[in-house]
């Protein structure tokens, strides 16, 4: 894998199952949205960097996927289908959005309209000056 710091790195969760497998071999749903992305990108390009991961600790969750990058916001989805043309243009399409949102935030109605029911978690980097993190304070006993 060539890590760029540059570009974001799409990370997709290889094992996830999606109750289909029976009808495709056994190859979890999981390794297919991979699969599918990877040659979504081969036909159209990214700039993300690709990479799968054995597992992302979301086994109640279908075909996870998340986009992260140094000082940024990390986004994590779930739920996504690897057979729904519209799911993985979705995951595409959000990299360039990403890609130039300032700390790459992205508000819901900023997001392909797919991702917006199916986010899992926003994770704000550390050092942010975004107005979602607040400083608690440590209560003395």
């Amino acid at each position: 894998m060539n890590f760029n710091p540059e570009h974001p790195t799409l990370s997709k969760c290889l094992t996830c199952r999606d109750g289909r497998e029976g009808d495709h071999g056994d190859v979890r749903g999981g390794a297919r949205l991979a699969r599918a992305l990877c040659s979504l990108t081969a036909q159209q390009g990214s700039d993300a960097t690709l990479r799968g991961v054995r597992c992302k600790s979301q086994c109640k969750r279908a075909c996870i996927v998340s986009l992260t990058a140094p000082g940024a916001f990390t986004y994590l989805f779930g739920d996504l289908d690897p057979t729904d043309p519209a799911h993985l243009q979705a995951i595409l399409d959000l990299i360039p959005l990403y890609s130039k949102a300032p700390e790459r935030f992205l508000t819901r109605d900023a997001r392909p309209e797919p991702l917006r029911a199916t986010i899992l978690g926003r994770l704000p980097p550390l050092g942010t000056a975004s107005d979602l993190v607040t400083e608690l304070q440590q209560v003395q006993a």
